[in-house]
């Protein structure tokens, strides 16, 4: 099926828009989500060497406690309203680290408190990020399927 060729009228609105339509700076935003998603990670590595310095965690038994130490922290810095801005500014660089999941987590249950603990909190809290949790668990059944399978065959 072909398209539908345009009336002059849509063509006239389509420039229009064109016209008015704010220019995004695609560069800086790239460059702000880079440092700021690093900041976060290399913040997330400090966590894990006072992990293993001064509980005497191995770099492999740290990061269980660091990654749970950062979504306490970005749903601290959610529930004070801090993280909101630091997403404004660095867009996706704020989304993609691990704290974008405690702030989508802790997000929905802010949204929704006034709704009651049970039905507003317990049942939206995860709204956001139950997508996030099936795909995690289902991704790691499946290569914990392959490595076993692999494993068995005397590939590993």
């Amino acid at each position: 099926m072909g398209k539908k060729p345009k009336t002059p009228q849509q063509k006239k609105y389509e420039q229009l828009e064109q016209k008015h339509e704010t220019k995004r700076p695609v560069l800086i935003n790239c460059v702000k989500a880079f440092f700021v998603g690093g900041l976060i990670c290399l913040f997330g590595q400090a966590v894990t060497y006072f992990y293993i310095y001064f509980f005497n965690f191995t770099e492999q038994t740290a990061g269980n406690p660091t990654v749970a130490t950062m979504v306490f922290f970005s749903m601290l810095l959610t529930g004070f309203g801090i993280y909101d801005h630091l997403g404004q500014f660095a867009g996706a660089g704020s989304a993609v680290p691990v704290t974008g999941f405690g702030n989508a987590v802790i997000s929905a249950a802010i949204e929704h408190r006034t709704e009651g603990l049970v039905l507003g909190v317990g049942g939206n809290i995860f709204k956001l990020a139950g997508s996030v949790i099936v795909f995690g668990v289902f991704s790691a059944f499946v290569i914990a399927l392959i490595k076993t399978l692999l494993i068995k065959w005397g590939v590993i």
